[in-house]
């Protein structure tokens, strides 16, 4: 899971990251809407599954941000977290199109709970690609009739792959979603499990894994045959 908090306070971005990392999350921080949409808009940042968001902010206050957010497509799942407690504010960040709203102080394991909840909202069961179909709860595949099975960590792979919707997703971005390494480990481990994955979900090579050069990797939907 990729977290963004959106906070200027120093010290309780380091509380968080801190707690979520140890939870096995890739956190990122920022400490205002400017730097966030800088983030956001990187495309070796990914995919994020849930954005923190502060209400009170240098420059752009969280309620514009995230309408803004909206605007322009973005539909990531936010939570307000704010020593904002009053019931209107509440109201207000939910109809601009947050997904929860916890108010400071609060226990990590109290926002723990609220965050996978959401994440569990809209992180869909099933997909298809073609004829590969995956069900993310039961963390099965099959193309066309046939089961395939793969191991912990070729499923995550694959789940990385087919949750970017087409996009690519570079070995740097793979690395830290699939493995949580934040630096290059100088090994070819990334290629080998692509590789692998390819034998294992496409072995006529039909296209379903494309490798662009020098970007990275991708899902793609094969071609017809003629």
């Amino acid at each position: 899971m990729k977290l963004l908090v959106i906070d200027d306070d120093a010290k309780f971005r380091r509380y968080v990251q801190r707690g979520f990392e140890e939870s096995g999350m890739d956190c990122l921080t920022a400490a205002d809407a400017e730097t966030a949409r800088a983030l956001i808009d990187e495309p070796t940042t990914g995919r994020l599954d849930l954005i923190l968001l502060d209400v009170m902010m240098p420059g752009q206050w969280g309620w514009e941000f995230l309408d803004d957010l909206r605007r322009r497509g973005n539909d990531t799942p936010v939570i307000f977290v704010t020593a904002r407690h009053a019931v209107d504010e509440r109201v207000k960040g939910l109809r601009l199109g947050a997904d929860d709203y916890i108010a400071k102080p609060f226990a990590f394991d109290e926002l723990m709970a609220r965050v996978e909840a959401v994440v569990r909202r809209h992180r869909p069961n099933t997909m298809e690609v073609g004829d590969l179909s995956i069900d993310f709860e039961r963390r099965s595949v099959q193309r066309g009739p046939t089961r395939i099975e793969l191991s912990p960590r070729e499923f995550s792979l694959l789940q990385t792959l087919a949750e970017a919707k087409g996009r690519t997703l570079s070995k740097d971005s793979l690395l830290q979603t699939v493995w949580g390494i934040h630096f290059d480990p100088q090994t070819n481990v990334v290629e080998v499990l692509v590789a692998r994955l390819r034998r294992r979900v496409d072995p006529e090579r039909q296209g379903l894994i494309e490798t662009r050069s020098g970007e990275g990797y991708r899902l793609a939907v094969p071609e017809a045959k003629p």
